[in-house]
């Protein structure tokens, strides 16, 4: 029975996510599986994947063949790296404490990469929110201070129509008093 590790997919249209599982290749892709090992959300930015880096390990020593993006995925979370160093030992290349001291290098600057970019996502958002926020308080300066010339320009109309109409009022006031 020809063993792969591979992707199922769930979720809606637009918005796939995955279960990473092992099943015989001749099953339907959504269909039938032999053990679940974990899942890949390739929607968020970096994706999320979530795998049971022991039971994909044991897999792989026993002959299944990952597709193409699950070996992407496997590459991705380590367990490639580490079947590779596993088989060097096999081999008599070197002994298993370097091949872990290998693994733990190789996993500390992964973590440190991932989290770097993280923090450049966080960041760069935070940047355009800032820049956001200050063009949109230009804007609104502009619009109160046109909003200030409107008022000013009403209120000087407003007085500029009173003023004639005070000066009528103070003449009919003059004509009154001059007829008494």
């Amino acid at each position: 029975m020809p063993v792969k590790i591979r992707l199922q997919r769930h979720g809606r249209k637009r918005y796939a996510y995955y279960h990473i599982v092992v099943a015989d290749s001749r099953a339907p892709r959504d269909g039938r599986f032999i053990e679940r090992l974990g899942s890949y959300n390739p929607n968020t930015n970096p994706a999320t994947i979530q795998l049971d880096f022991d039971k994909a390990l044991n897999w792989l020593n026993n002959g299944a063949q990952p597709t193409d993006t699950v070996r992407q995925v496997l590459s991705n979370e380590g367990v490639m790296m580490k079947k590779h160093l596993l088989d060097g030992v096999k081999k008599g290349a070197f002994d298993a404490a370097e091949a872990e001291n290998r693994f733990s290098k190789w996993q500390g600057e992964k973590v440190a990469k991932v989290q770097a970019k993280k923090d450049k996502l966080a960041s760069d958002k935070n940047a355009a929110a800032k820049e956001r926020l200050a063009i949109e308080a230009k804007i609104n300066a502009e619009k109160a201070a046109e909003l200030a010339k409107k008022k000013a320009d009403a209120e000087a109309a407003a007085s500029a129509a009173a003023a004639p109409a005070e000066e009528a009022a103070a003449e009919e006031t003059a004509s009154e008093e001059a007829a008494e």
